[in-house]
């Protein structure tokens, strides 16, 4: 482990004097690539100027304590001695989980998508309450959110909503969600009282810039077509609405949110990208032996990961088998201690793997 820091300690002193060379700055790809290397390790060697400051400090205490000292004066060093082996065993650790193999969209701003699925009307009630959820969990990070599509009831649900958040690290927050969510609850048309279960899907994508991966303008097939539904006069004037169909993949995106045919296809190509870019990096799991994926969930659109149950007030999340009682908070935003936990089963098992490897 301490040749591989040895080795990123040295890239990162080379690194720092690449992004100031006037001549890699002048090519913006390369800067951008190396300047996102940069701030990848930055971290990894902070820690490790802390884990070998801690190693100083015991090596300092050890050669005081070979001396001749008197009692307080002795103490105070027994004292910072074990402060520094605290330390030292916490930076090793936190070492150990830097060093895990990184998520290269962690980086990245997100493109979240919620369908709402089984249930009807209920389903598409819950959709509404999820996109609050996910928009107020942004809010308090101070993330932000823009609406690309969004197809509503009329009756206080959607059926779909497409929205971007950018931020610092939103993919590595909310790459768990995707899957699908269930809740649980009396409808007020219910005048019995059963409980009905009702889903929804929510896909979580990395937002994909041009400098990721390129899409060919031939590959590409641009429909426009008058918008419909909610959105003043222009809606049936004019022809605003974009569909794109990436012909390869077959893949379809289409967007009518905006007032303009240039936003609404600025719009679209935002989403084509994740979308393949999304394909692409499943097919490349798929090819990965099925003992090197985390348990914790890739994030497949079709499993379940979490019910919502308003009767009993309570969260589960199925895939760390964590319950908590607090659903009005996570309704309203208050999700970090589900992602923590998340977080904290994928590293486990990572650092489980890793150990299998050793």
């Amino acid at each position: 482990m301490f040749a591989k820091l040895d080795f990123i300690e040295g890239r990162f002193q080379e690194l720092n004097e690449k992004v100031a060379d006037p001549e890699i700055i002048a090519d913006n790809k390369l800067w951008t690539k190396l300047c996102k290397e940069l701030s990848q390790i930055t971290p990894i060697v902070e820690k490790y100027k802390e884990h070998k400051k801690a190693e100083n400090d015991i090596a300092e205490a050890k050669e005081m304590l070979g001396e001749k000292l008197d009692k307080d004066f002795r103490e105070m060093v027994e004292m910072e001695l074990e402060d520094a082996k605290e330390r030292l065993e916490t930076t090793a650790h936190e070492l150990k989980i830097l060093l895990l193999p990184q998520d290269p969209n962690d980086e990245k701003n997100v493109i979240v998508e919620i369908r709402a699925g089984a249930g009807g009307d209920e389903a598409a009630l819950f959709a509404m309450a999820l996109y609050r959820m996910y928009s107020m969990y942004a809010e308090n990070n101070r993330w932000k959110i823009e609406v690309m599509e969004l197809s509503d009831t009329g009756l206080g649900g959607i059926k779909e909503v497409i929205f971007q958040i950018s931020g610092t690290r939103v993919f590595s927050r909310l790459k768990y969600e995707s899957g699908v969510h269930r809740v649980q609850r009396v409808p007020e048309t219910e005048s019995q009282g059963r409980i009905h279960t009702s889903t929804c899907t929510v896909a979580v994508l990395p937002e994909v810039e041009d400098v990721d991966f390129e899409i060919n303008e031939a590959d590409l097939r641009i429909d426009v077509y008058r918008a419909s539904g909610a959105g003043g006069q222009h809606v049936n004037k004019t022809e605003s609405a974009v569909r794109i169909t990436h012909i390869p993949t077959g893949v379809v995106v289409a967007c009518q949110s905006e007032r303009s045919q240039h936003q609404n296809k600025d719009a679209a190509m935002k989403i084509l990208r994740s979308k393949i870019y999304e394909q692409m990096v499943k097919d490349q799991e798929n090819e990965l032996a099925a003992e090197r994926k985390s348990q914790v969930g890739t994030g497949d659109r079709s499993e379940r990961i979490r019910t919502y149950n308003y009767p009993q007030g309570r969260v589960t999340d199925h895939r760390i088998g964590l319950t908590l009682y607090k659903l009005e908070q996570i309704l309203n935003g208050d999700i970090t201690e589900i992602i923590e936990a998340l977080v904290t089963a994928d590293q486990a098992e990572k650092l489980r793997m890793n150990g299998d490897d050793e």
